[in-house]
């Protein structure tokens, strides 16, 4: 894999991981919203378990992301010293397994070893964590810029059906509704975009997936006002 190969891959996983937080984001406020709309809150109660959702929401995304990436992390400074080892211990193990890998992607065994060699003269241990632990400078794990991808892209999602709040008292259960659709419509589209996948099968997929949640918040929201 080459550096522009590691990047592009690096950005589209960014953009699918934004493309999630959002999502939940949406599900999760829009659920919440309508629970509690159904239970026969007042505006200013249902507002503030939006608001209340959305904050709790993009803290969750950003702690657990940032624990996640971190393990990650922790995994490729691992592997990284274990390669370092390895090549200054056993610089020609080193070499021998670099062009191993290089030999393994359809190269010449002899242009392989003058490759491995050229490449363990520039960077010895660069060489040896791209070609055989696949880690690039551009695609290492960042917790803290996951975290706040994560957490920001969730609170964006949320804020989707939050602003259906602002609709009139008869419409603003159907805008709420509406308007998380169609962000997740949206949602569904770029996602399958990233991963180069129809748009419009997934797109309905996340819909449902939606509506369903909705569904059965609005129903246990309804339940839990009549009991009350």
């Amino acid at each position: 894999m080459s550096d522009a190969s590691a990047a592009r891959t690096a950005t589209e996983g960014w953009l699918r991981a934004a493309v999630l937080g959002a999502d939940d984001g949406i599900v999760s406020t829009a659920a919440l919203l309508v629970g509690v709309a159904a239970s026969s809150a007042s505006p200013a109660a249902i507002l503030t378990a939006g608001l209340a959702g959305l904050v709790a929401g993009a803290a969750s995304m950003a702690a657990g992301e940032y624990v996640s990436v971190s393990s990650q992390r922790d995994l490729e400074i691992a592997a990284l010293r274990h390669g370092r080892a390895i090549v200054d211990r056993y610089p020609e193990v080193a070499i021998t397994e670099v062009a191993t890998e290089i030999q393994l992607q359809g190269v010449d065994a002899g242009l392989a070893q003058r490759v491995a060699k050229q490449l363990a003269t520039a960077d010895a241990v660069g060489a040896y964590a791209r070609v055989n632990l696949g880690l690039f400078e551009r695609s290492q794990a960042r917790p803290v810029q996951a975290a706040l991808v994560s957490a920001a892209s969730f609170a964006l999602g949320a804020v989707i059906p939050l602003l259906g709040m602002a609709a009139p008292a008869p419409l603003r259960l159907t805008s709420i509704v509406g308007l998380a659709l169609v962000g997740l419509a949206v949602c569904g589209a770029l996602g399958a975009a990233a991963g180069g996948a129809p748009r419009s099968r997934a797109a309905l997929r996340v819909i449902a997936g939606g509506g369903v949640a909705m569904a059965v918040s609005h129903v246990i929201g309804r339940l839990l006002g009549i009991v009350v």
